[in-house]
């Protein structure tokens, strides 16, 4: 028999906004994100997922981009999860201890956020030479669904990103990820969702960005057997989907395969 714990968690409604990007323009970004919200939030939505650096597009200019915690994008996400009653998550680049870090923020209603601080950092890219790394994995939780944060170039790292014992429900990604690598990101993200018995929810831009590195979205859900629940190429797109926990369950009790999965630690 179902747990009660089990019982009393409700499907989740989930807003994937796979946007066009205006390159290292924090202004212009925040009013086009907020009016095409407005204009595409038709119903109540439990989460709205941004891209990765979605107020500058995916830079390595950190001196002249960044912001503090309580700078302007962070009082932006506030107005918006307030407004829609949702929470809203993507990340920035943040300024903290003399530091820069690609930083995911979990954005509340009340204005309270949790934040994680990109692991892998794109090397090829040049991102470990103007970032400094996260050392901490997060796992939030909404409407009693467990969420682990993740940031694209994670995507390409299964040890750190493995669900131990259960941890998580939803592993949530958000990306600048370019269309040349398209192959790769399709085939790893259901991967993740199969071998952690999990949710992945991955969100992407679309659009050239300042370097004419063109991106093509993909932007996806995927359920915890692989099966697709929502997936866009090529267009922006401002979608609402819901996912269900008994589908979870369901899947983890009939192929109990997390259980028999090798204990490690990560140093």
């Amino acid at each position: 028999m179902d747990s009660p714990k089990y019982l009393n968690i409700n499907n989740l409604k989930v807003t994937i906004f796979q946007a066009y990007l205006f390159w290292e323009n924090i202004d212009k970004n925040l009013q086009n994100l907020a009016l095409r919200l407005s204009l595409g939030v038709k119903e109540k939505t439990d989460l709205i997922v941004l891209p990765e650096m979605f107020n500058t597009g995916f830079s390595m200019n950190a001196a002249e981009l960044a912001e503090e915690m309580n700078g302007k994008t962070m009082l932006w996400m506030k107005q918006i999860a307030e407004k829609y009653d949702s929470v809203v998550t993507g990340s920035l680049i943040i300024k903290e201890n003399g530091n820069y870090y690609n930083r995911l923020i979990w954005m509340l209603q009340d204005g309270t956020s949790s934040h994680y601080d990109k692991r892998h950092l794109f090397g090829l890219g040049g991102e470990d030479k103007t970032y400094t790394p996260g050392t901490e994995k997060v796992i939030v939780e909404l409407k009693g669904w467990k969420i682990r944060l993740a940031i694209c170039y994670d995507l390409r790292f299964p040890v750190w990103l493995r669900n131990q014992d259960e941890e998580y429900d939803i592993l949530l990604l958000i990306a600048s990820w370019p269309d040349k690598r398209s192959s790769h990101w399709k085939a790893l993200i259901p991967a993740r969702a199969i071998e952690n018995q999990s949710y992945v929810i991955a969100a992407n831009r679309v659009g050239h960005d300042g370097k004419e590195v063109y991106h093509s979205g993909h932007s996806m859900c995927i359920d915890p057997m692989g099966k697709t629940v929502y997936y866009k190429p090529e267009d922006e797109d401002l979608y609402t989907f819901s996912i269900g926990y008994e589908e979870l369950v369901k899947t983890r009790r009939s192929f109990p395969f997390l259980k028999d999965a090798d204990k490690f630690d990560i140093i």
